[in-house]
């Protein structure tokens, strides 16, 4: 099987591994991002800091008195960021909104149960659920929706006719003019655009954890057991995806990647961002 190499991309600079990296992303202008705080851990409420590498320099954010146990970071367009808890707790508003300055300008909730955190060009949130939410959370059982940053709800999944209702979103890709939601048991690839109803492709690829398009251009990123490091690449149709080639996706150093559960993905657009344990350096492939 042939090999593609993923590219480095970004680092967490040296001056900031000596603390916990809480989570990691990489927004909608290819900013990346890192949640750090002091170790060992505080009791809550903490302070933290984002750390942000835009085109190779570092930038700082403070943020106080953030109450997640287990966060994921968002970026928000004008500066400010949103911190959600994974779960939610019964009573509490497990997403906080920080303004530029890093205090917190408003909180809500957005279900139990969060896979993926993605916030868009404009602010709004793209929040994708794994099965304890779907199955246990009214807020969280469409699998997807989209919420300003607010707390407002902007859209949810609904199940097209003929399809299954979506028990974990595998993969979610957030990008300038659409939105792709790859969701199991089914594994189609669902389109999302603004004043249009969803439409579905069914796929031949099962278990993927990254999903990046470009034009008629699709790629699969992972798999189960030894296709962890599988790379798909397809074609859109009218009705599905036909695969053309696949292969392996390796580091930049030609190394293989290690186990999917000791990394993160970040799909946006033609870009999919890799990162490994510890979780300090983003790699990139793109599909363009």
């Amino acid at each position: 099987m042939t090999a593609d190499s993923l590219l480095p991309y970004a680092r967490l600079p040296h001056a900031y591994r000596n603390r916990d990296v809480l989570h990691s992303t990489v927004d909608a202008f290819g900013r990346a991002h890192w949640l750090v705080r002091d170790s060992p851990p505080p009791r809550e409420p903490y302070d933290a800091l984002v750390v942000t590498v835009e085109d190779g320099h570092p930038h700082e954010t403070h943020l106080n008195s953030v109450r997640s146990r287990f966060p994921l970071l968002g970026a928000l367009p004008d500066g400010g960021f949103v911190v959600a808890d994974i779960r939610r707790r019964p009573g509490e508003e497990q997403v906080q909104v920080f303004d530029t300055s890093g205090r917190t300008s408003g909180t809500f909730t957005v279900g139990d149960a969060v896979e993926h955190l993605l916030t868009d060009e404009s602010g709004d949130l793209w929040v994708g659920h794994f099965d304890e939410g779907t199955f246990d959370d009214p807020l969280s059982e469409p699998g997807v929706r989209c919420w300003s940053s607010t707390g407002a709800p902007l859209w949810e999944y609904g199940r097209p006719s003929g399809t299954d209702r979506i028990v974990e979103c595998y993969a979610l890709n957030v990008d300038r003019r659409a939105t792709w939601v790859y969701p199991y048991p089914d594994f189609p690839l669902v389109e999302v655009r603004s004043g249009r109803p969803a439409f579905v492709r069914g796929t031949p690829v099962r278990g993927a954890h990254g999903v990046v398009v470009h034009g008629t251009s699709v790629a699969f990123f992972g798999g189960y057991d030894d296709q962890h490091d599988r790379l798909v690449l397809g074609t859109l149709t009218g009705i599905g995806v036909d695969p053309v080639a696949e292969s392996r996706l390796l580091r930049p150093d030609g190394i293989p990647l290690g186990s999917r559960y000791d990394r993160r993905v970040v799909s946006r657009g033609s870009r999919l961002y890799v990162q490994e344990k510890p979780y300090t350096e983003w790699m990139v492939f793109a599909l363009d």
